[in-house]
């Protein structure tokens, strides 16, 4: 088989797990899902020759590298925005959230976000993709014993972070924070 054909393999193959990967990290900018994937398999192309027989978990590496200069070049754009003048909420187009906005699991997501950027991917890599410490060590480009400590470690930062929230809203409210307060014009 050529390169050629090990890459459209490759890309039919894993295309949709690639664009999932992508869209789960850029969560709520789905305008820049394709532009990444995109990438990925554009530098995929010119790297034919280095595709490993088992492709997804190199891919995935190839993702995070481009994942990481959307989210640098995302940032940099925020910036011009911000310096402009010309934000969302200059233009009344904000939209602040009601009490039932909660997603369903969001305490996950807040237990994740308290982590390193490092611990929420080996995580994301293990339970998202459903890789192993193998696939896992080939997407962060090290050794499988160094994937497996890092994915242990960060389960165990993660549940950690999960028992603080937990502890957190356990806590019952004070007196104080409980009474309401009096309009001091109507008293």
């Amino acid at each position: 088989m050529s390169n050629d054909e090990i890459f459209a393999a490759a890309y039919r193959e894993h295309y949709w797990a690639v664009s999932r990967y992508v869209a789960r990290r850029l969560q709520g900018r789905a305008d820049e899902v394709e532009e990444v994937v995109a990438e990925v398999f554009t530098v995929a192309w010119r790297r034919r020759a280095d595709l490993p027989a088992t492709p997804l978990p190199w891919l995935y590496g190839v993702a995070r590298n481009c994942l990481a200069n959307a989210v640098r070049g995302y940032g940099r754009r925020l910036r011009l925005v911000d310096r402009l003048g010309n934000d969302e909420a200059a233009h009344g187009r904000h939209v602040a959230a009601g009490p039932e906005s909660e997603a369903p699991g969001a305490w996950v997501h807040e237990a994740l976000d308290r982590l390193a950027p490092a611990d929420r991917e080996v995580l994301r890599l293990a339970a998202w993709e459903e890789l192993g410490a193998e696939e896992i060590a080939v997407a962060l480009g090290c050794g499988r014993r160094a994937a497996a400590m890092r994915l242990h470690r960060a389960r165990r930062r993660l549940r950690a972070e999960i028992d603080r929230l937990r502890t957190a809203a356990a806590q019952p409210m004070s007196p104080v924070d409980a009474t309401p307060r009096k309009d001091p014009r109507h008293a």
